[in-house]
Protein backbone atom coordinates (compact mmCIF):
# COMPACT_ATOMS: atom_id res chain seq x y z
CA UNK A 1 0.00 0.00 0.00
CA UNK A 2 1.31 3.67 -1.18
CA UNK A 3 1.57 6.30 1.13
CA UNK A 4 -1.39 8.12 -0.96
CA UNK A 5 -3.76 4.96 -0.23
CA UNK A 6 -2.90 5.61 3.60
CA UNK A 7 -3.48 9.02 3.04
CA UNK A 8 -6.96 8.15 1.35
CA UNK A 9 -7.56 5.25 4.40
CA UNK A 10 -7.47 8.59 6.86
CA UNK A 11 -9.23 11.00 5.08
CA UNK A 12 -12.19 8.15 5.03
CA UNK A 13 -11.61 7.03 8.52
CA UNK A 14 -12.96 10.27 10.66
CA UNK A 15 -15.79 10.50 7.84
CA UNK A 16 -17.77 8.01 8.54
CA UNK A 17 -19.12 8.46 11.98
CA UNK A 18 -19.94 11.69 13.76
CA UNK A 19 -17.48 13.69 15.65
CA UNK A 20 -16.37 12.80 18.97
CA UNK A 21 -17.87 16.35 20.50
CA UNK A 22 -20.64 15.77 18.67
CA UNK A 23 -24.04 15.69 20.44
CA UNK A 24 -25.71 12.31 20.68
CA UNK A 25 -29.58 12.67 19.81
CA UNK A 26 -31.33 10.68 22.09
CA UNK A 27 -35.29 9.86 21.43
CA UNK A 28 -37.68 8.29 23.34
CA UNK A 29 -39.24 4.87 22.30
CA UNK A 30 -42.32 4.90 20.81
CA UNK A 31 -43.82 2.12 23.23
CA UNK A 32 -42.40 4.34 25.97
CA UNK A 33 -45.40 6.87 26.40
CA UNK A 34 -48.43 4.72 26.25
CA UNK A 35 -47.13 1.85 28.65
CA UNK A 36 -46.36 4.72 30.91
CA UNK A 37 -50.30 5.85 30.74
CA UNK A 38 -51.15 2.85 30.97
CA UNK A 39 -49.40 1.79 34.12
CA UNK A 40 -50.82 4.91 35.65
CA UNK A 41 -54.14 4.71 34.33
CA UNK A 42 -53.83 1.26 35.81
CA UNK A 43 -53.18 2.54 39.12
CA UNK A 44 -55.48 4.82 39.34
CA UNK A 45 -58.14 2.45 38.92
CA UNK A 46 -56.69 -0.25 41.38
CA UNK A 47 -57.13 2.53 43.96
CA UNK A 48 -60.44 4.14 43.26
CA UNK A 49 -61.71 0.22 42.75
CA UNK A 50 -60.34 -0.49 46.19
CA UNK A 51 -62.11 2.60 47.83
CA UNK A 52 -65.12 1.52 46.48
CA UNK A 53 -64.67 -1.75 47.59
CA UNK A 54 -63.91 -0.45 51.12
CA UNK A 55 -67.06 1.58 51.33
CA UNK A 56 -69.19 -1.15 49.68
CA UNK A 57 -67.94 -3.93 51.53
CA UNK A 58 -71.16 -3.51 53.84
CA UNK A 59 -73.53 -3.76 51.10
CA UNK A 60 -71.93 -6.60 49.18
CA UNK A 61 -72.21 -8.59 52.50
CA UNK A 62 -75.65 -7.67 52.98
CA UNK A 63 -76.28 -8.49 49.15
CA UNK A 64 -74.42 -11.64 49.62
CA UNK A 65 -76.98 -12.68 52.48
CA UNK A 66 -80.15 -11.67 50.82
CA UNK A 67 -78.99 -13.83 47.65
CA UNK A 68 -78.59 -17.01 50.19
CA UNK A 69 -82.10 -15.84 52.05
CA UNK A 70 -83.70 -15.57 48.46
CA UNK A 71 -81.61 -19.13 47.47
CA UNK A 72 -83.28 -20.80 50.19
CA UNK A 73 -87.10 -19.68 50.40
CA UNK A 74 -87.84 -19.58 46.88
CA UNK A 75 -88.81 -23.04 46.96
CA UNK A 76 -91.72 -22.27 49.13
CA UNK A 77 -92.68 -19.51 47.07
CA UNK A 78 -92.55 -21.33 44.24
CA UNK A 79 -95.01 -24.01 46.04
CA UNK A 80 -97.30 -21.73 47.19
CA UNK A 81 -97.10 -19.54 43.66
CA UNK A 82 -98.30 -23.08 42.02
CA UNK A 83 -101.08 -23.15 44.58
CA UNK A 84 -102.56 -19.81 43.48
CA UNK A 85 -100.85 -17.51 45.90
CA UNK A 86 -99.40 -14.21 44.13
CA UNK A 87 -95.62 -14.14 44.33
CA UNK A 88 -95.36 -10.88 46.29
CA UNK A 89 -97.72 -12.47 48.57
CA UNK A 90 -95.92 -15.50 48.83
CA UNK A 91 -92.80 -14.04 49.76
CA UNK A 92 -93.73 -11.57 51.95
CA UNK A 93 -95.94 -14.38 54.05
CA UNK A 94 -92.39 -16.61 54.04
CA UNK A 95 -90.01 -13.50 55.24
CA UNK A 96 -92.67 -12.63 57.95
CA UNK A 97 -92.59 -15.90 59.20
CA UNK A 98 -88.77 -15.74 58.76
CA UNK A 99 -88.37 -12.46 61.16
CA UNK A 100 -91.00 -13.50 63.48
CA UNK A 101 -89.06 -16.70 64.66
CA UNK A 102 -86.22 -14.67 64.43
CA UNK A 103 -86.76 -11.85 67.15
CA UNK A 104 -88.95 -14.45 68.85
CA UNK A 105 -85.53 -16.58 69.49
CA UNK A 106 -83.53 -12.94 70.22
CA UNK A 107 -86.35 -11.90 72.61
CA UNK A 108 -86.29 -15.03 74.32
CA UNK A 109 -82.39 -15.31 74.59
CA UNK A 110 -81.80 -11.76 75.23
CA UNK A 111 -84.77 -11.79 78.30
CA UNK A 112 -82.92 -15.10 79.69
CA UNK A 113 -79.37 -13.39 79.82
CA UNK A 114 -80.59 -10.30 81.07
CA UNK A 115 -82.91 -12.50 83.53
CA UNK A 116 -79.61 -14.37 84.81
CA UNK A 117 -77.50 -11.20 85.12
CA UNK A 118 -79.47 -9.86 87.48
CA UNK A 119 -80.33 -12.80 89.52
CA UNK A 120 -76.86 -13.44 89.78
CA UNK A 121 -75.94 -9.59 91.02
CA UNK A 122 -78.82 -9.71 93.26
CA UNK A 123 -78.24 -13.33 94.82
CA UNK A 124 -74.32 -12.62 94.53
CA UNK A 125 -73.36 -13.32 98.39
CA UNK A 126 -75.62 -16.76 98.21
CA UNK A 127 -73.74 -18.30 95.32
CA UNK A 128 -70.46 -17.24 95.88
CA UNK A 129 -71.15 -19.09 99.38
CA UNK A 130 -72.41 -22.14 97.88
CA UNK A 131 -69.79 -22.38 95.11
CA UNK A 132 -66.44 -21.88 97.18
CA UNK A 133 -68.44 -24.89 99.82
CA UNK A 134 -68.56 -26.86 96.76
CA UNK A 135 -64.96 -26.09 95.71
CA UNK A 136 -63.55 -26.88 99.47
CA UNK A 137 -65.46 -30.16 99.49
CA UNK A 138 -64.54 -31.63 96.34
CA UNK A 139 -61.41 -30.92 96.13
CA UNK A 140 -60.27 -30.51 99.66
CA UNK A 141 -59.27 -26.70 100.23
CA UNK A 142 -59.75 -24.43 102.26
CA UNK A 143 -60.92 -21.05 100.87
CA UNK A 144 -62.69 -18.75 103.08
CA UNK A 145 -66.25 -17.88 101.71
CA UNK A 146 -66.38 -14.49 103.38
CA UNK A 147 -62.92 -13.45 102.08
CA UNK A 148 -64.25 -13.75 98.46
CA UNK A 149 -67.64 -12.44 98.70
CA UNK A 150 -65.13 -9.12 100.46
CA UNK A 151 -63.75 -8.94 97.62
CA UNK A 152 -66.37 -8.94 95.30
CA UNK A 153 -68.29 -6.50 97.38
CA UNK A 154 -65.47 -4.12 97.50
CA UNK A 155 -66.15 -0.80 95.74
CA UNK A 156 -62.44 -0.71 95.33
CA UNK A 157 -62.24 -3.92 94.32
CA UNK A 158 -60.86 -5.25 91.04
CA UNK A 159 -64.33 -6.82 90.21
CA UNK A 160 -66.66 -3.89 91.02
CA UNK A 161 -64.01 -1.65 88.60
CA UNK A 162 -64.63 -3.83 85.92
CA UNK A 163 -68.50 -3.68 86.11
CA UNK A 164 -68.23 -0.28 86.56
CA UNK A 165 -65.47 0.41 83.14
CA UNK A 166 -68.28 -1.82 81.35
CA UNK A 167 -70.96 1.16 80.92
CA UNK A 168 -69.03 2.50 77.58
CA UNK A 169 -69.95 -1.54 76.17
CA UNK A 170 -73.42 -1.28 77.30
CA UNK A 171 -73.90 2.02 74.72
CA UNK A 172 -71.39 0.23 72.51
CA UNK A 173 -73.87 -3.04 72.37
CA UNK A 174 -76.72 -0.91 72.01
CA UNK A 175 -75.90 0.55 68.81
CA UNK A 176 -74.53 -2.09 67.76
CA UNK A 177 -78.26 -3.52 68.05
CA UNK A 178 -79.46 -0.90 66.32
CA UNK A 179 -76.76 -1.28 63.32
CA UNK A 180 -77.87 -4.83 63.46
CA UNK A 181 -81.98 -4.04 63.17
CA UNK A 182 -80.94 -1.69 60.04
CA UNK A 183 -78.91 -3.95 58.45
CA UNK A 184 -81.61 -7.29 59.05
CA UNK A 185 -84.47 -4.58 57.32
CA UNK A 186 -82.37 -4.45 54.66
CA UNK A 187 -81.48 -7.93 54.11
CA UNK A 188 -85.29 -8.72 53.95
CA UNK A 189 -86.36 -5.77 51.56
CA UNK A 190 -83.66 -7.22 49.17
CA UNK A 191 -84.64 -10.48 49.47
CA UNK A 192 -88.45 -9.31 48.87
CA UNK A 193 -87.41 -8.11 45.17
CA UNK A 194 -85.69 -10.92 44.16
CA UNK A 195 -87.77 -13.45 45.29
CA UNK A 196 -90.95 -11.57 44.27
CA UNK A 197 -89.61 -10.81 40.53
CA UNK A 198 -87.38 -13.84 40.68
CA UNK A 199 -89.14 -14.95 37.01
CA UNK A 200 -88.78 -11.50 35.48
CA UNK A 201 -84.92 -10.96 36.36
CA UNK A 202 -84.20 -14.62 34.75
CA UNK A 203 -86.06 -13.54 31.80
CA UNK A 204 -84.43 -10.11 31.37
CA UNK A 205 -81.18 -12.32 32.33
CA UNK A 206 -82.11 -14.73 30.01
CA UNK A 207 -82.87 -12.44 26.56
CA UNK A 208 -79.17 -11.63 26.88
CA UNK A 209 -78.09 -14.90 25.23
CA UNK A 210 -78.58 -17.85 23.13
CA UNK A 211 -80.72 -21.06 24.16
CA UNK A 212 -78.25 -23.68 24.68
CA UNK A 213 -76.36 -20.74 27.32
CA UNK A 214 -79.92 -20.26 28.67
CA UNK A 215 -79.90 -23.69 29.09
CA UNK A 216 -76.90 -23.96 31.28
CA UNK A 217 -77.50 -20.99 33.53
CA UNK A 218 -81.24 -22.20 34.66
CA UNK A 219 -79.40 -25.43 35.46
CA UNK A 220 -77.06 -23.76 37.81
CA UNK A 221 -79.53 -21.49 39.22
CA UNK A 222 -82.05 -24.52 39.95
CA UNK A 223 -78.99 -26.46 41.39
CA UNK A 224 -78.41 -23.52 43.50
CA UNK A 225 -81.68 -23.21 45.02
CA UNK A 226 -82.28 -27.02 45.20
CA UNK A 227 -79.05 -26.78 47.24
CA UNK A 228 -79.45 -24.05 49.20
CA UNK A 229 -83.07 -24.82 50.03
CA UNK A 230 -81.99 -27.82 51.77
CA UNK A 231 -79.38 -26.68 53.28
CA UNK A 232 -81.77 -24.69 55.18
CA UNK A 233 -84.91 -27.13 55.67
CA UNK A 234 -82.23 -29.69 56.68
CA UNK A 235 -80.50 -27.65 59.30
CA UNK A 236 -84.14 -26.28 60.44
CA UNK A 237 -85.01 -29.79 60.74
CA UNK A 238 -82.04 -30.76 62.76
CA UNK A 239 -82.38 -27.57 64.89
CA UNK A 240 -85.56 -28.44 66.13
CA UNK A 241 -84.61 -31.78 66.75
CA UNK A 242 -82.07 -30.71 69.37
CA UNK A 243 -84.09 -28.29 70.81
CA UNK A 244 -87.23 -30.88 71.57
CA UNK A 245 -84.21 -33.41 73.26
CA UNK A 246 -82.55 -30.70 74.92
CA UNK A 247 -85.44 -29.04 75.86
CA UNK A 248 -86.87 -32.72 77.59
CA UNK A 249 -83.68 -32.37 79.42
CA UNK A 250 -83.49 -29.02 80.72
CA UNK A 251 -87.14 -29.73 81.72
CA UNK A 252 -86.17 -32.43 83.94
CA UNK A 253 -83.44 -31.26 85.73
CA UNK A 254 -85.32 -27.92 86.53
CA UNK A 255 -82.75 -25.41 84.41
CA UNK A 256 -84.22 -21.89 84.19
CA UNK A 257 -86.08 -21.08 80.92
CA UNK A 258 -85.97 -24.73 79.28
CA UNK A 259 -87.42 -23.20 75.89
CA UNK A 260 -84.87 -20.62 75.53
CA UNK A 261 -81.87 -22.98 76.30
CA UNK A 262 -83.12 -25.16 74.14
CA UNK A 263 -83.91 -22.86 71.20
CA UNK A 264 -80.53 -21.69 71.40
CA UNK A 265 -78.77 -24.78 71.43
CA UNK A 266 -80.73 -26.22 68.69
CA UNK A 267 -79.94 -23.36 66.50
CA UNK A 268 -76.49 -22.53 67.52
CA UNK A 269 -75.19 -26.12 67.13
CA UNK A 270 -76.85 -26.25 63.34
CA UNK A 271 -76.54 -22.80 61.87
CA UNK A 272 -73.00 -21.53 62.91
CA UNK A 273 -70.33 -24.51 61.40
CA UNK A 274 -67.57 -26.16 63.22
CA UNK A 275 -67.39 -24.02 66.47
CA UNK A 276 -71.55 -23.52 66.68
CA UNK A 277 -71.88 -26.66 68.93
CA UNK A 278 -69.10 -25.50 71.51
CA UNK A 279 -70.71 -21.81 71.47
CA UNK A 280 -74.34 -23.50 72.15
CA UNK A 281 -73.16 -25.67 75.39
CA UNK A 282 -71.16 -23.12 76.81
CA UNK A 283 -74.71 -20.75 77.82
CA UNK A 284 -76.74 -23.68 79.03
CA UNK A 285 -73.29 -24.62 81.25
CA UNK A 286 -73.18 -21.27 82.61
CA UNK A 287 -76.72 -21.07 83.82
CA UNK A 288 -76.91 -23.99 85.67
CA UNK A 289 -73.54 -24.34 87.32
CA UNK A 290 -74.84 -21.25 89.04
CA UNK A 291 -77.84 -23.31 90.50
CA UNK A 292 -76.00 -26.98 90.87
CA UNK A 293 -72.73 -28.10 89.38
CA UNK A 294 -73.98 -31.50 89.54
CA UNK A 295 -76.96 -30.72 87.42
CA UNK A 296 -74.00 -28.41 85.12
CA UNK A 297 -72.38 -32.04 84.87
CA UNK A 298 -75.25 -33.91 83.50
CA UNK A 299 -75.74 -31.25 80.60
CA UNK A 300 -72.44 -31.52 79.73
CA UNK A 301 -72.62 -35.19 79.44
CA UNK A 302 -75.65 -34.94 76.96
CA UNK A 303 -74.59 -32.81 75.00
CA UNK A 304 -71.30 -34.72 74.29
CA UNK A 305 -73.72 -37.76 73.72
CA UNK A 306 -76.26 -35.91 71.86
CA UNK A 307 -73.66 -34.88 69.35
CA UNK A 308 -72.49 -38.02 69.04
CA UNK A 309 -76.11 -39.31 68.04
CA UNK A 310 -77.15 -36.57 65.67
CA UNK A 311 -73.50 -37.23 63.99
CA UNK A 312 -74.18 -40.66 63.21
CA UNK A 313 -77.91 -40.95 63.16
CA UNK A 314 -79.84 -38.09 62.62
CA UNK A 315 -77.65 -36.25 60.34
CA UNK A 316 -76.88 -38.51 57.67
CA UNK A 317 -79.99 -39.57 57.21
CA UNK A 318 -81.64 -35.91 57.06
CA UNK A 319 -78.81 -34.72 54.84
CA UNK A 320 -78.75 -37.99 52.66
CA UNK A 321 -80.97 -35.94 49.76
CA UNK A 322 -80.44 -32.08 50.44
CA UNK A 323 -77.00 -31.48 51.30
CA UNK A 324 -74.41 -34.41 50.49
CA UNK A 325 -70.70 -33.20 51.23
CA UNK A 326 -67.57 -34.83 52.94
CA UNK A 327 -66.95 -33.13 56.54
CA UNK A 328 -63.45 -32.54 55.58
CA UNK A 329 -64.84 -29.80 52.74
CA UNK A 330 -67.44 -28.29 55.30
CA UNK A 331 -65.11 -27.72 57.84
CA UNK A 332 -62.56 -26.35 55.39
CA UNK A 333 -65.34 -24.57 53.71
CA UNK A 334 -66.35 -23.06 56.88
CA UNK A 335 -62.99 -21.85 57.97
CA UNK A 336 -62.58 -20.22 54.56
CA UNK A 337 -65.80 -18.69 54.82
CA UNK A 338 -64.89 -17.62 57.86
CA UNK A 339 -61.45 -16.41 57.23
CA UNK A 340 -63.01 -14.07 54.37
CA UNK A 341 -66.49 -12.80 55.85
CA UNK A 342 -66.16 -13.66 59.27
CA UNK A 343 -69.08 -15.66 60.85
CA UNK A 344 -71.33 -14.55 58.08
CA UNK A 345 -68.89 -16.31 55.37
CA UNK A 346 -68.62 -19.29 57.99
CA UNK A 347 -73.05 -19.43 57.44
CA UNK A 348 -72.68 -19.36 53.66
CA UNK A 349 -69.82 -21.31 53.32
CA UNK A 350 -71.32 -24.30 53.43
CA UNK A 351 -74.43 -23.86 51.14
CA UNK A 352 -72.17 -22.21 48.53
CA UNK A 353 -69.39 -25.51 48.66
CA UNK A 354 -72.52 -27.61 47.77
CA UNK A 355 -73.25 -25.61 45.05
CA UNK A 356 -69.96 -25.56 43.86
CA UNK A 357 -69.65 -29.16 44.06
CA UNK A 358 -73.10 -30.08 42.52
CA UNK A 359 -71.97 -27.85 39.50
CA UNK A 360 -68.76 -29.87 39.34
CA UNK A 361 -70.25 -33.08 39.71
CA UNK A 362 -72.10 -32.36 36.85
CA UNK A 363 -69.03 -31.56 34.30
CA UNK A 364 -67.72 -34.21 32.52
CA UNK A 365 -68.20 -37.44 31.80
CA UNK A 366 -68.24 -40.80 34.56
CA UNK A 367 -66.79 -44.17 34.60
CA UNK A 368 -67.13 -47.48 36.41
CA UNK A 369 -64.74 -47.98 38.57
CA UNK A 370 -62.54 -51.03 38.71
CA UNK A 371 -62.20 -53.33 41.44
CA UNK A 372 -59.59 -52.98 44.07
CA UNK A 373 -58.96 -52.61 47.59
CA UNK A 374 -58.02 -48.72 47.68
CA UNK A 375 -61.25 -48.34 46.25
CA UNK A 376 -63.24 -50.57 48.09
CA UNK A 377 -66.02 -48.69 50.14
CA UNK A 378 -67.95 -51.77 51.85
CA UNK A 379 -67.37 -52.32 55.40
CA UNK A 380 -65.42 -55.74 55.08
CA UNK A 381 -62.78 -53.58 53.54
CA UNK A 382 -62.13 -55.87 50.96
CA UNK A 383 -63.64 -55.27 47.01
CA UNK A 384 -65.56 -57.61 45.54
CA UNK A 385 -63.16 -59.12 42.88
CA UNK A 386 -60.64 -59.74 45.75
CA UNK A 387 -63.34 -61.57 47.92
CA UNK A 388 -64.03 -63.67 44.75
CA UNK A 389 -60.26 -64.57 43.99
CA UNK A 390 -59.73 -65.21 47.67
CA UNK A 391 -62.78 -67.81 47.39
CA UNK A 392 -61.63 -69.54 44.14
CA UNK A 393 -57.82 -69.85 45.54
CA UNK A 394 -59.56 -70.91 49.34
Amino acid sequence: MTIDDHASAGDLGPSSGPPDDAPIERRVPRWAVPTIAIFWLGFLLTFVARHVFSRLSGLLVLLLVSIFLTLAIEPGVNLLARRGWRRGTATLSILFVVFVVFVGFLTAVGTLVGTQIADLLSESETYIRESVDWINSTFGTNFDPQSVVDEFTDPNGRVQQFIQSQGDEAVRLSLAVVSVIIQGLSVLLFTFYLVADGPKLRRALCSRMRPTRQEQVLRAWDVAITKTGGYLYSRALLALISAVAHWVLFQAIGTPAPIALALWVGLMSQFLPVVGTYLAGILPLLVTVIISPVDALIVLIFIIAYQQIENYLFSPRITARTMEMHPAVAFGAALAGAALLGPVGAILALPAAAMVQALVGGMGQRFDVVDNPLTDVSPTGRSPGAASTAGEAG
